[in-house]
């Protein structure tokens, strides 16, 4: 009797940097007994069950985006984005109202959180000021798992930190630092996936078995549960910088969600799009600004103070990405599934330009922050792309093919810039780190662009 084979499938389907300093060098660790671990694996195995049965799933489901809330001063503006910088930068903590459970609500005395610093044969645990951490959304077989990556330039080092297991297949990562728990900064990770339901993890925990809180609900006919979020998988996740206790959901239902991470509920509904919504990346400097790509072949961007105010560019069949220039703030690049990439400024009514810069589906997409003029591409025809678009025109500065397959993302380092990580479908080589500066071309091109300091200044997009 042939034993059942298990997929032979090893790739890398969404990564996020994260820039140095924000995680604990000495992360908690939550040490569980054997009873403990045992019943929260029956519970999430239940959980499983119910999602694969279908049982959640309700006919009679009602819209909860601005159900129970109360109206805002303006209706047209629910957030406040009109005054966001000059609120206090203390959110208010909603904690009373986050209907989700927190990572250790459920563990009972059974549980320890280990915080002592480590062993001397532990160097490797601890995470350093100059470190930075690459959050990578990984399948292997049939498990899927969020891996937590040390990265140090200068020291060429690269490994995995620690991981965490996922009840799903992850399609987007963002990192957060709003914890509507604790007025202090935290180090958070947003995931969307196949589940309609966005998980938030705390970086800072070692082995924690749930998330520090969820956003949305199945509905659940029997228990009379409605639903409240998104009815498909969640492709993207934006936070809002400016405005930190905002995050942008984009799904398969066609719809964006805002949400308002210190009460865990929708706060407005985007629902003019025609199809999937693959992309979407608040403005840098602009609270009220968003950008969205989808696949019915536009991007749109949309004053967040009237849902209804917003202006699309086409580049058909689908947009699969979309980036802000910020060293542009009113200009944007977007990519679609048949290799072309194009230029937009919000200011006119078509791009400036539009390119054919790879064979297959443009998968990642980069304008780089420190690096004016710096755009990377990557995708599906297994190659890596550097462009210099500070003129009329999109001029291509070098080309390579990775090691990972058909390339499925790309980051680039925050803290140094030539260095990119990309992702892909090779099972024995899933993930690359790319050193741009080995390359004499991009050097030559770049090497004296780099900058280090932040973004400043304050444009409205949308009203020019």
């Amino acid at each position: 009797m042939e034993e059942e084979s298990t997929p032979n499938v090893s790739l890398v389907s969404c990564m996020h940097f994260v820039r140095r300093g924000v995680a604990k060098s000495v992360p908690e660790k939550i040490e569980l007994t054997e009873d403990e671990l045992a019943k929260l694996i029956k519970q999430t195995a239940e959980e499983l069950q119910i999602t694969e049965r279908g049982d959640d799933q309700s006919d009679d489901e009602e819209e909860n985006a601005n159900a129970a809330r109360p109206p805002p001063a303006d209706p047209n503006d629910e957030f406040n984005f009109e005054n966001y910088d000059q609120e206090d930068s203390n959110n208010p903590i909603g904690i009373a109202t986050i209907a989700t459970i927190p990572n250790l609500g459920d563990l009972s005395e059974n549980v320890h959180i280990r915080t002592e610093g480590p062993d001397s044969d532990e160097e490797d645990d601890i995470i350093k000021p100059d470190d930075n951490l690459l959050l990578v959304g990984h399948v292997e077989a049939d498990a899927s798992v969020l891996e937590v990556y040390i990265y140090n330039k200068e020291e060429g080092s690269f490994y995995v930190h620690h991981d965490i297991i996922l009840p799903w297949f992850p399609l987007c990562i963002e990192w957060l630092s709003h914890d509507p728990s604790d007025p202090q900064p935290g180090n958070l990770c947003a995931l969307g996936g196949m589940d309609p339901v966005i998980q938030v993890w705390d970086l800072d925990i070692e082995n924690c078995l749930e998330p520090a809180f969820k956003l949305g609900q199945k509905p659940h006919k029997k228990k009379k549960i409605k639903r409240v979020g998104h009815k498909d998988a969640v492709l993207d996740i934006s936070w809002n910088r400016n405005f930190s206790h905002v995050l942008a959901s984009g799904s398969a239902d066609s719809t964006v969600l805002l949400w308002d991470l210190d009460q865990c509920t929708p706060h407005t509904k985007l629902d003019y799009f025609e199809d999937k919504v693959q992309s979407l990346t608040f403005h840098p400097l602009e609270a009220q600004t968003l950008l969205s790509g989808a696949c019915d072949g536009r991007a749109r961007v949309t004053d967040c103070r009237a849902a209804d105010a917003h202006k699309a560019w086409s580049l058909p069949p689908e947009i699969e990405r979309v980036v802000w220039d910020t060293k542009n703030p009113f200009c944007f690049a977007m990519s679609n599934n048949e290799g072309k990439v194009a230029y937009v400024d919000c200011r006119q009514d078509e791009p400036l330009w539009i390119l054919s810069a790879h064979s297959k589906e443009v998968t990642g997409l980069v304008l780089s922050e420190t690096v004016p003029g710096l755009m990377i591409t990557v995708g599906a025809d297994e190659m890596l792309k550097t462009w210099d678009i500070t003129s009329s025109e999109a001029v291509q500065v070098s080309e390579r093919s990775c090691k990972v397959g058909q390339v499925l993302c790309a980051s680039q380092c925050p803290d140094a810039p030539f260095s990119v990580a990309v992702g892909g479908d090779n099972k024995e080589h899933y993930i690359e780190m790319v050193d741009l500066s080995i390359s004499e071309q991009v050097m030559n091109r770049f090497g004296s662009r780099q900058q280090t300091a932040p973004v400043t200044g304050n444009n409205d997009v949308m009203e020019s």
